[in-house]
């Protein structure tokens, strides 16, 4: 068993910008030419940016190939054409100028039947580049949207094609991959259904979960950005947001820009979360692109099954989430599925997703989604009989009874993996701090050129030891990782100070994020890759 320590390889790739989406789509039941781009917004030579790189597997090369055609398929081809822009949104009490996808928020759900093909066509009328991906899926590596690393960034007025099998059924979501794009409108649900569904249910609720901030009162998460990396020395070094005694506020910053209020967060604390709950304060917190001042509503029949999809978009806030009168039933986490679990309350940190099934009882109820530490909650409304609406401050008894957070989870025997020991560990240390806003892997902030090396075949165990005081929510791409004998997942909340091991098997060959999944902090440098040896 081998422990690494990151390679660089002797060609240099840049890092490149973000993504952006919305709009239609129509089934095709034939197929077309392999993925490809239209317009300059194409890979050029190669799915990195245009080199392959020395040692590693290229994203468009030929093992890239080979893996996507022994993963076989339906034979049929979901088509569909986004377009991502600048528009005004309706947040329900108020009206904010950001970006989205086709106008909506969240975008319109894009859905697949397992093994189709997915092929959409990215257009970009942002005034910067962008990019799409695809959070959660196991697809082809020159696909995953990743810019300056997968593929070439699309640029203003461009467009891209994007084509790759979807393999496994489940709860997913796309979103932007540089820069602060994913915090303004831009993300989408990805629902890839199961042919063979083992669950029964009478409805389906898709419920998307997010903290807002862009477009009021002069806020971007750009600025946000820059108030964060100007930092604020409270005891230096580490120490992070040790700052109890600040009572839960938002301070007025010297940097921020003019006639923008100050959204660092001081002294937001969780004890479910080891302590500092998070970066930002944020105006607003929304569940379907809602406030709960004004709230979306759901409406179904007492009696009625119901699977509720939980997506949690937010940049830099965890939820607690309950459905006030009803107990849940959790059947998925991550988009596979788990030893059926009962509870009350969850507890979503960023990227991650949770299926689950309720009996709706008769009248109306508030489904709140706490902002956890924040002392703020978005909330929804499931509708089954006459009644007025809950108030949006609403705080059902469920949000402080059973919680159920992924450690108390098993995985479903038919998606197990089976035991072996790792062929190789990786060890990755959390680390930064909020004084200085150094948020890395190593004390190495990204570089795209710094890769962990894995050869296809082999077992691979991640162990990551977080020295920080803040929670990281850890995203891997391209593959999901088992939690000790846990969940099958692609995010792991990783707690101040504790350890936490996943293993999964290198099966997926490419150039693969591993990062934090809070988007500050991702900027700030927590990224890094996984590489394929060639």
């Amino acid at each position: 068993m081998r422990k690494e320590t990151p390679r660089t390889p002797t060609r240099r790739t840049l890092l490149g910008a973000a993504i952006a989406v919305a709009g239609t789509g129509t089934l095709a039941a034939c197929s077309s030419s392999a993925g490809s781009s239209s317009g300059h917004g194409g890979h050029g030579g190669h799915g990195s940016a245009g080199s392959a790189p020395g040692g590693y597997v290229d994203p468009a090369g030929k093992e890239v190939a080979a893996a996507e055609k022994k993963r076989g398929g339906t034979g049929r081809t979901r088509k569909v054409r986004l377009t991502a822009a600048a528009t005004r949104l309706d947040l329900g009490d108020r009206t904010v100028t950001s970006w989205s996808y086709g106008g909506e928020l969240p975008g319109e759900a894009a859905r697949v039947t397992a093994g189709d093909t997915l092929d959409l066509t990215l257009a970009n009328h942002l005034p910067e580049p962008t990019s799409l991906h695809w959070h959660g899926i196991a697809l082809r590596n020159d696909m995953d949207g990743v810019p300056g690393l997968t593929q070439k960034s699309i640029a203003p007025g461009a467009d891209f094609r994007y084509r790759f099998t979807v393999p496994h059924p489940g709860t997913y979501w796309f979103h932007p991959h540089s820069g602060t794009q994913q915090d303004r409108g831009l993300y989408a649900p990805l629902i890839v259904e199961d042919p063979k569904e083992p669950l029964s249910y009478d409805k389906e609720w898709v419920v998307v979960l997010d903290d807002w901030v862009d477009g009021v009162d002069g806020s971007t998460p750009d600025a946000v950005l820059k108030e964060l990396r100007a930092g604020m020395d409270h005891g230096g070094g580490h120490s992070g947001h040790d700052m109890s005694n600040m009572s839960n506020m938002s301070m007025t910053s010297s940097s921020r820009e003019e006639k923008s209020p100050s959204r660092m967060m001081m002294g937001a604390k969780s004890d479910l979360l080891g302590g500092d709950a998070g970066d930002v304060k944020y105006p607003y917190y929304l569940v379907n692109g809602r406030t709960s001042q004004a709230p979306s509503s759901f409406d179904a029949r007492p009696g009625d099954r119901i699977r509720i999809r939980f997506v949690n978009a937010g940049g830099d806030t965890a939820f607690r989430v309950a459905l006030g009168g009803h107990e849940m039933t959790v059947t998925h986490t991550d988009g596979f599925p788990v030893r059926h679990s009962k509870t009350d309350a969850l507890l979503l940190g960023m990227g991650e997703r949770y299926d689950v099934l309720v009996t709706a009882g008769d009248g109306v109820f508030p489904l709140t989604a706490l902002a956890e530490g924040k002392k703020a909650s978005g909330m929804a409304v499931l509708r089954t009989g006459t009644g007025a609406p809950p108030k949006p401050s609403t705080r059902p008894k469920e949000l402080n009874a059973r919680l159920l957070t992924a450690d108390k989870l098993k995985a479903d025997d038919s998606v197990s993996l089976p035991s072996r020991k790792p062929d190789r560990t990786i060890e990755l240390e959390l680390t930064g701090g909020m004084a200085k806003y150094d948020w890395a892997f190593n004390k190495k902030p990204y570089d795209p050129d710094q890769r962990y090396p894995v050869r296809a075949g082999e077992r691979v165990r991640l162990v990551f030891t977080n020295t920080t005081s803040m929670w990281h929510p850890v995203h891997l791409h391209g593959h999901t990782f088992t939690l000790g004998d846990g969940p099958r997942k692609d995010t792991a909340v990783v707690l101040p100070n504790t350890t936490v091991t996943a293993d999964f098997d290198a099966d997926n060959p490419g150039l693969w994020m591993l990062h934090c999944h809070n988007v500050y902090h991702s900027e700030a440098g927590m990224m890094t890759v996984l590489g394929y040896r060639a």
